[in-house]
């Protein structure tokens, strides 16, 4: 008898699903490699976009923006968050033999970022998808924050600023801030960009991961107030009293 989900499921959700196992792998091996940890947060990023792509091109199925949420707790809310434990744990030399504040802290901060991040997810998928912006920064651009700060190697030798980021992130998650789409262009220099941070983190002094977090931190700090749209047409300018 062939799994329920043949004939029901499509190449874009087989794709959203690899994202999800991708966001697992990385959990278990940030606790052995921080910085490979971080380049399959970045590989499950180019998957979410991916699959968007593919369900565009061969059609989606009823369960895609519903496999797309849960898949991305797994790699952009749960897996960042065990990113963020990991180097702050280890930078703040907290040990595990027993409970302590720091270690509370830590663990709060964490596990507010994942909580924040399954509202916000549930938020978009309920009321932003047909939109051309979304409400609070998305935590695939979180993620992929976190994960080129990490192969860039700026923050992880400051894990109280590490702690802060992952704090603020919380609040980002869940504001009103507004969040425009990308335009196409713009999405695809992120998305090269984004590759060869991934698969080349170290080339060039590490100028790739440095471009991605610049990238995505000037689109998260200016974005909402100064990216720039399509022109109104004419006829619309006057109409809403546009000289």
């Amino acid at each position: 008898m062939l799994p329920r989900f043949v004939g029901r499921l499509g190449i874009a959700d087989a794709v959203t699903i690899a994202n999800a196992g991708l966001g697992f792998v990385a959990v278990v091996v940030a606790f052995v490699d921080i910085r490979l940890a971080a380049r399959l947060i970045l590989l499950a990023a180019i998957a979410d976009g991916l699959d968007g792509l593919l369900a565009r091109r061969y059609g989606g199925t009823a369960a895609g923006p519903y496999l797309d949420s849960l898949a991305d707790v797994a790699s952009f809310a749960i897996a960042p968050a065990v990113l963020a434990f990991v180097v702050v744990s280890d930078g703040l030399g907290i040990g595990f033999e027993t409970v302590s504040v720091e270690l509370g802290v830590v663990t709060a901060v964490c596990a507010l970022f994942v909580a924040m991040a399954v509202a916000r997810l549930g938020l978009y998928t309920a009321y932003d998808t047909a939109d051309d912006y979304t409400e609070g920064i998305q935590t695939t651009l979180a993620a992929t924050i976190m994960g080129a700060a990490i192969l860039a190697g700026y923050p992880v030798d400051d894990p109280w600023l590490v702690l802060a980021i992952t704090g603020a992130f919380c609040y980002l998650m869940v504001s009103r801030i507004r969040y425009p789409d990308l335009l196409a262009r713009d999405a695809l220099i992120m998305g090269v960009v984004h590759a060869l941070a991934m698969l080349v983190p170290n080339a060039a002094g590490r100028t790739f991961p440095y471009a991605l977090l610049t990238l995505g931190i000037a689109y998260m700090t200016l974005s909402p107030w100064f990216y720039w749209r399509e022109e109104t047409h004419p006829v619309e300018e006057r109409a809403a009293g546009v000289e």
